[in-house]
Formats: structure tokens, C-alpha cells, sequence
């Protein structure tokens, strides 16, 4: 502005006001994957007719394809949905946003959900083989599955079923999970940082365990866990890097063509190894001598509880495989994949109803071994009973959240940290 004289005058310029201190950085929300959902009600599925030996379907399930079964599809995906589901409140705690406790609090949580059910799950099938064995006047199912340590040293199994170190066989599953859980924040905390220096080391304590038999000892009765968590961590803690990075955006392992077909290739050479014996014989021949020339056994064995190097790389190939296909995740998407997506939802549910009714269907096929219709039905009827289980647990959440949505909260409340993704097959 000049005055009538044609001076010049400046006025003083405002103060700019400081920017504001950048936030801490904390992981995206994306679009639910459907693939996931999915792939857990997929393997929920397959383990509940694994679990009931003897029926038909058992032939269609991936163990019969490969080296790898349904209990790795537990633990990838378990993995995959931690990872997804926690590892907000452990990006806002290394940032400054957070406490340790909040992020820690969920994880250590579900461990004590998981517990719980271990529990439940565990005395059903007491009662139930006991049940049984006097209903029908059949000892035998006083002894079936290692229950029969429980009416022979009562006082020392209830002990170890409360120390998960009494485990009955079909129910012995989730006690490496829960412990899994409760050493997970350690892995969260370097994962966010140093993913693959994190699962290197879960490598390396993979092999060392596998070598020297590892495991957390049974008592009563001796031996170990059916699921070495010294070894079964390292399939899990790859699916938990795999959801941190999920959950950032971007994958762990990016599509790599080479990588691509060399996953495919062995996918397809291991499922030539299970379905033509010729091919299958030479090749465990080769195993064997291999192991007689020294190499750890680990390495070539097909050992479920130690989680030997085929069984491993077999569904390491299978999650890669899967997760580079773009038709995958359209499939998953569609409403014909609805059913699956609806069980994978609530795991946790459909695992413990599908772990009660195949127990109850070995009973009934154990009784009456000349029913051939028997094998046919009971799964089906499981998997029916467990949808509708599933269905009505949705449908309850849906209009719980519909009536807090427009009830509105009634006063207010401390932020709440970012939802936690419900993915996982044990959730």
C-alpha cells in the first residue's frame, strides 16, 4: 500500500504459525482379504473330516496331496491372522502412541480364550469316551486317544490337563498356539522393524530344535507335545510376518516369476511323489539313504511333530502359490465362496463345534462299524451343524453392531486403538 505522497508502506507480515509435529506412523487399514476368511474355513473344514478317520471324504483333504496337512494350514493362517489383527497397537506403541500393555493386553487375551476352550474340549472328550464305554458296556474307549492315563492317575492328569502337559489325542492342537501367543509380542516388536532378520532366527531355532528333538515334555505319562512349539514356530511366526506386511500393504515375499515356478514346480513334483507309488518309492528310497549318509533327519523326514524340511517347504510353496494368483482372490470373493468365508469368520466357534461332533461321530462309527452309511453322513451333518452354529454367532454380531451403531455411545470415551481384524482360524 503507498500513501498520497507515493511512499511505500509495509505492514509487518503475520507470524506463521509453527506446522504441527508429524504423527507417528501407524499401519493402514485395507480392504478385508477375503482369501483369508476363505482359506481358514477351508482348513477348518478339512481338519474336522480328518478328525473323524474312516469316512470318504478324507481322500479329498490336502493331506493326500501333498506333504503338509491341515494342522500347517492352522498355523500359517494363524500366523497370517495375529499379524493382521495385532500388530497396530504394537506400531503405535514403538511410535510413541501407545502403551506396551494395550498392545500386549489382546494377544495374551486370546491366549487365555484358547485355554479355556483347550480345557473344555478336553474334558468333553473325557466324558464322552467314558460316557460311552459305560453306555454301551465297551471298555475300550476307557483307553482310546491316551484318555485312559486319566481314570489310571487321575490326580497327576488333572494337574497336567490344567498345565496343558496331559493332552488327549485330536485335542492336542491349540496348547501350541496358546503358548505361540504368549510369546508373540517378541516377534511383533523386531518383526515391525527387521521382518526376515526375525525369520532367520525363527529358522535357525527351527533346525536346532528339529535336530536334537526339542519339545515340552508330557506329564503324566512322558514323552512330548504332539506339536513341538520349538518347531511349529517357525510356521507361524513366517505367517505373522506375513500379516504385519499385509497389514502395512505390501507383501513379504513380492511376485518373482522365478520364484513363481520353482514353487509350482515342487507343489506338482510332491503331489507326483503321493500319487504315483513308483515315483513315491524311489524317491523315500533316496530319503532314506540320505539319512544314512548323515543328513540331519529333520531334513529328510516327514515327521509331523518336529515339523521336518518337506512338510515345511510343501505348504511354504502352497501359501506362495496361492497368494501370486489373481483369480484366487476374485474366487474367494464370490458368493459361492460364501459358506467357507462364513466358518473362517468364527474359527474359533467352528473349531471347537467341529472338534466336539467328530469325537462324538468316532464314537458312533467305533459302535456301529457295519453301518455304511455312517461314514457317509456324519461329516456332512458336522459341517451342517457347525455352519448353522457359525451363522447364528454372525448374525448376532451383525445386529449387536447395528443396535451400538445407532444406539451412539452414551458418554464419551477414551479412542479406542485401531479394530482388530478377526482372522484367524482359532478366532
Amino acid at each position: 500500500m503507498s500513501r498520497s505522497d507515493g511512499t511505500l508502506v509495509r505492514f509487518p507480515r503475520a507470524a506463521t504459525p509453527p506446522a504441527p509435529a508429524p504423527s507417528p506412523p501407524t499401519p493402514g487399514r485395507s480392504e478385508r482379504d477375503p482369501r483369508i476368511d476363505l482359506f481358514r474355513g477351508l482348513a477348518l473344514v478339512m481338519i474336522l473330516i480328518d478328525h473323524m478317520p474312516g469316512n470318504p471324504y478324507e481322500a479329498g483333504t490336502i493331506r493326500n496331496f501333498g506333504f503338509s496337512d491341515a494342522a500347517e494350514a492352522f498355523f500359517v493362517m494363524s500366523g497370517i491372522a495375529a499379524g493382521l489383527a495385532y500388530s497396530g497397537g504394537f506400531a503405535r506403541w514403538t511410535h510413541g502412541g501407545g502403551s506396551l500393555w494395550r498392545a500386549v493386553a489382546p494377544l495374551w487375551l486370546r491366549s487365555w480364550t484358547l485355554y479355556l476352550v483347550q480345557l473344555f474340549l478336553t474334558v468333553f472328550a473325557l466324558a464322552a469316551f467314558a460316557w460311552a464305554a459305560a453306555a454301551f458296556g465297551n471298555a475300550e474307549f476307557l483307553q482310546m486317544h491316551n484318555t485312559g492315563l486319566f481314570h489310571e492317575r487321575t490326580g497327576e492328569a488333572l494337574t497336567g490337563l490344567l498345565t496343558l502337559t496331559y493332552q488327549v489325542g485330536y485335542v492336542n492342537i491349540l496348547p501350541t498356539y496358546i503358548v505361540l501367543l504368549l510369546v508373540a509380542p517378541v516377534a511383533f516388536w523386531a518383526g515391525l522393524r527387521h521382518p526376515w532378520h526375525v525369520i532367520a532366527v525363527s529358522l535357525v531355532l527351527w533346525f536346532f530344535a528339529g535336530l536334537e528333538r526339542w519339545n515340552v515334555p508330557n506329564w503324566p505319562g512322558g514323552g512330548g507335545w504332539f506339536f513341538s512349539p520349538l518347531t511349529w514356530q517357525c510356521i507361524f511366526v513366517i505367517g505373522l510376518m506375513i500379516g504385519i506386511r499385509q497389514r502395512q500393504g505390501r507383501p513379504l515375499v513380492p511376485y518373482n516369476f522365478a520364484l513363481m515356478f520353482v514353487a509350482s514346480a515342487f507343489v506338482f513334483f510332491t503331489l507326483a511323489w503321493r500319487e504315483i507309488p513308483e515315483l513315491g518309492a524311489a524317491m523315500n528310497e533316496r530319503m532314506w539313504q540320505l539319512g544314512q549318509w548323515g543328513v540331519p533327519g529333520n531334513l529328510v523326514a516327514h515327521n509331523k511333530t518336529y515339523l521336518g524340511l518337506p512338510r515345511l517347504l510343501h505348504v511354504l510353496a502352497l501359501v506362495y502359490v496361492l497368494s501370486c494368483l489373481p483369480w484366487i482372490r476374485t474366487l474367494a470373493a464370490t458368493r459361492g465362496a460364501a459358506p467357507l468365508r462364513l466358518l473362517g469368520r468364527q474359527g474359533l466357534l467352528v473349531f471347537a463345534a467341529g472338534t466336539v461332533l467328530a469325537l462324538m461321530g468316532q464314537i458312533a462309527m467305533d459302535l456301529r462299524p457295519d453301518e455304511a452309511w455312517l461314514p457317509w453322513a456324519l461329516p456332512p451333518i458336522a459341517l451342517a451343524i457347525s455352519f448353522a452354529l457359525a451363522w447364528v454367532k454372525d448374525q448376532g454380531r451383525g445386529i449387536a453392531s447395528l443396535a451400538e451403531r445407532r444406539a451412539g455411545p452414551a458418554e464419551p470415551r477414551e479412542p479406542a486403538p485401531a479394530p482388530q481384524a478377526r482372522t484367524g482360524i482359532a478366532t
